[in-house]
């Protein structure tokens, strides 16, 4: 079975990033991303209404994190990484299946340049090279094909199609399911 530790904590540098831990002082970010209405059009999730319930937002990750059960990083520019821009996320871990399911989501204003895919390449490196994962899958709304092609460009490709799987506010929705294997070794 797989055996994960997140301590201390492993931030991510990239070219052009910074991913590191999501803090309190992260919340007013946390809040605009998860209530900014063009940003959750495909995540079926209630908004987060206040600055409240952004922090609580940010402690349940904490306690993931603090459990190994989940790895997030917050976003940031390496020019300022005070100011968080995203996040992305190794979340619903399988560790008897050596397994685990990437999250994502940038501020719109920063959408477009690369720096998503930049990011994900530094966690699936994690994933895969520190955390020893075998799998990493990713599921979408169809719908979003900007979150497909950068899935695609990441190397992910669609395995399946869940028709009617998710059911939010009284309609159900479909699924696209996508993963990557560890690189072959050697």
């Amino acid at each position: 079975m797989l055996t994960v530790n997140f301590t201390p904590f492993p931030e991510l540098v990239t070219e052009r990033l910074v991913l590191r831990r999501v803090t309190h002082a992260d919340a007013p970010e946390i809040l605009f991303i998860r209530s900014d209405a063009q940003m959750m059009e495909y995540v079926k999730r209630p908004i987060c209404a206040n600055m409240d319930e952004a922090i609580a937002f940010i402690d349940r990750v904490d306690g993931t994190i603090d459990s190994n059960d989940c790895i997030s990083w917050g976003i940031c520019l390496r020019e300022d990484r005070t100011k968080m821009i995203g996040t992305t996320a190794i979340w619903r871990l399988m560790k008897e299946h050596y397994r685990g399911e990437l999250g994502y989501a940038l501020m719109t204003q920063y959408q477009g340049r690369g720096l998503m895919q930049e990011a994900l390449t530094a966690v699936l490196n994690y994933g895969f090279g520190t955390m020893g994962l075998h799998t990493i899958e990713a599921n979408i709304d169809p719908g979003n094909t900007a979150s497909q092609r950068v899935l695609e460009r990441c190397g992910f490709v669609q395995e399946g199609y869940q028709r009617e799987n998710y059911f939010y506010e009284g309609v159900f929705y479909d699924t696209a399911c996508f993963a990557i294997l560890t690189p072959l070794k050697g």
